[in-house]
């Protein structure tokens, strides 16, 4: 018998024969941003299993500051769609947030502490993701009187009050872009003009955002979409004060997750056929009338597996029960074929234990088999035995060769 392989992207199978044969294995007036993130397992980082973001990035991020970005774990998006004008002016010396007439100045409160939400599979599998606003800018715009931009104080855009802190700024007279960065669970920030501002202009939002998702490892393989929707305008989740109002009242983040996962079995060549013997062969029965106390043999595979699987059998005979049997076809003789498994390290059971020897069984087991990390062609043992007193009826009377089809299944459907 042959051994064909191929790969399927949510389950892998062997079949053995006689041992064995085997295959492979929001709102509608919201402004909307469209995230995107995808786990593929990486063989030249096995121990790196988290998600990449796909997300376009553009603003400080890409523009100013990537090395940053990337250690703090944060992107940035700088977006047109979301706009605010005041509806009057900006007084002067107006004070910082909770010390007087604050709102009806220049301030900005943005939703810097962690919020959950779920996204959810086809299948109807769930996961929760987490979202913060990490850091928030702007172009902002000045009519006259000339100089305005440089009319603050005491802080200004470049160095605005604590926990806020300034990143980027660029500007002239009359404009200014800037960007801040906010730490977690940060109030407002503020800044107060020395002359009175007759109208201010934001006219495109920045904003960073840092995410929190679930383990890829424990995700079955597929797309997950979910989504959160934020306040935009005074008094809301982004908050720029009395003054200053929002071209929408909502900012929805539109999540797609894609868990791309690797489950493959490799057998070496000729591993497709499987030889019972003794232990040391068979001269001691034929020379010595020495009953062998059982027949086996250890089959290795290298398995590859990023993903949760469980694994089961089929038969082309069975013991009645859930095991698999060979059969003799001249005297109808069957005995029952023990089928175990010893997977590689970096697999454990639902228990976090070591998969040594687990009994495999007909219809796919309940247990489900997890990676710790991602499992690159390591090697695997497939066990095969029939034990003593099941020996002892094969060799009772005439010769007999003993058959069978039998199908070891690697299911990541779980």
């Amino acid at each position: 018998m042959t051994l064909q392989t191929y790969t399927r992207r949510r389950s892998a199978l062997m079949w053995l024969t006689g041992v064995f044969w085997a295959l492979g294995a929001s709102s509608a007036s919201a402004a909307i941003q469209e995230i995107t993130a995808v786990f593929r397992p990486d063989p030249g980082n096995p121990m790196v299993n988290k998600f990449t973001n796909t997300t376009p990035q553009s603003g400080v991020c890409p523009g100013h500051i990537p090395a940053r970005c990337e250690a703090l774990g944060i992107f940035s998006i700088r977006t047109w769609d979301l706009t605010f004008k005041s509806s009057g002016p900006i007084p002067v010396n107006h004070v910082g947030p909770g010390q007087g007439d604050s709102r009806q100045g220049v301030m900005f409160k943005v939703p810097s502490e962690w919020r959950r939400f779920e996204v959810v599979s086809v299948r109807g599998d769930r996961q929760v993701v987490e979202m913060r606003i990490a850091g928030i800018g702007n172009r902002a715009d000045v009519t006259p009187p000339a100089h305005a931009m440089q009319s603050w104080g005491p802080r200004t855009w470049s160095y605005p009050p604590a926990p806020c802190e300034s990143i980027h700024v660029t500007g002239n007279s009359n404009l200014v872009l800037w960007f801040w960065m906010i730490p977690e669970n940060a109030g407002a920030c503020a800044l107060a003009p020395l002359i009175e501002i007759p109208t201010l202009d934001y006219r495109m939002t920045e904003y960073a955002y840092e995410l929190r998702t679930p383990n890829p490892l424990g995700m079955s393989t597929g797309q997950y979409r979910g989504s959160m929707t934020y306040t935009v305008g005074p008094n809301m989740d982004f908050d720029f004060g009395d003054l200053m109002i929002p071209n929408d009242n909502q900012l929805t983040f539109n999540f797609t997750l894609d868990v791309e996962h690797t489950l493959k079995v490799e057998v070496p060549p000729g591993g497709n056929r499987i030889e019972l013997l003794p232990e040391g062969g068979w001269q001691a029965w034929l020379q010595r009338n020495r009953r062998p106390e059982r027949l086996f043999r250890d089959q290795t595979f290298n398995l590859s597996a990023s993903s949760r699987f469980r694994m089961g059998l089929e038969c082309e005979h069975t013991d009645g029960g859930e095991n698999c049997s060979i059969y003799e076809p001249s005297s109808g003789h069957a005995v029952p074929l023990n089928i175990s498994v010893t997977l590689p390290a970096g697999l454990s059971d639902d228990s976090g234990q070591p998969v040594n020897r687990r009994r495999l069984v007909r219809g796919g087991g309940v247990e489900i088999f997890s990676p710790g990390y991602y499992v690159d062609r390591k090697a695997g043992i497939l066990h095969f035995e029939v034990g003593s007193k099941d020996v002892e009826e094969m060799l009772t009377g005439v010769s007999k060769t003993y058959r069978a089809n039998v199908t070891v299944i690697w299911d990541s459907e779980v």
